[in-house]
């Protein structure tokens, strides 16, 4: 985290996968909520389905965009240390969404705010996914940094 406060060239890849991670996040509330609206997909499954969606959309932009330096290691290979630190992001965000949803919309139905309260069901979807994509990015960011892209100098 110093790394990331004192060195500029950290901090613009900080803001950078920061970026990717909002295009991403985009591409995982969309995909979320057209399978939960027009297929009816339990929450679990479509944030899974969404999840895997990000997760590629993210580690393109990353490789060209946030880290365009880090050539040394072979695509394929860069690609699956990406995938097993996001699956365990996974299995950070969905006891997330298991436990945090049923919770989240059981206090927004409660609320006398009446648009609120009608809300409640799409709502409490997006908060705690919301939340569990705040939790995972960070995690995200600071494993992928430091192995990922491990080729890829801080001073550069």
């Amino acid at each position: 985290m110093t790394a990331i406060i004192k060195n500029p060239v950290e901090r613009t890849r900080f803001l950078k996968f920061a970026m990717v991670g909002t295009f991403g996040a985009v591409v995982d509330f969309g995909i979320m909520n057209l399978l939960l609206w027009l297929a009816d997909t339990p929450l679990v499954l479509a944030g899974t389905i969404s999840f895997i969606c990000a997760v590629i959309s993210n580690f393109i932009w990353n490789r060209l965009w946030t880290y365009p330096e880090s050539r040394s290691k072979p695509l394929l290979g860069q690609l699956l240390q990406f995938g097993m630190i996001n699956a365990l992001g996974l299995i950070i965000r969905l006891p997330i969404l298991k436990f945090g949803e049923p919770l989240m919309d059981r206090f927004l139905g409660g609320l006398p705010v009446r648009p609120v309260a009608n809300l409640h069901n799409f709502l409490s979807h997006n908060i705690t996914l919301a939340f569990a994509v705040g939790v995972v990015m960070l995690w995200n960011f600071f494993v992928n940094r430091y192995w990922t892209y491990s080729d890829v100098d801080t001073a550069s």
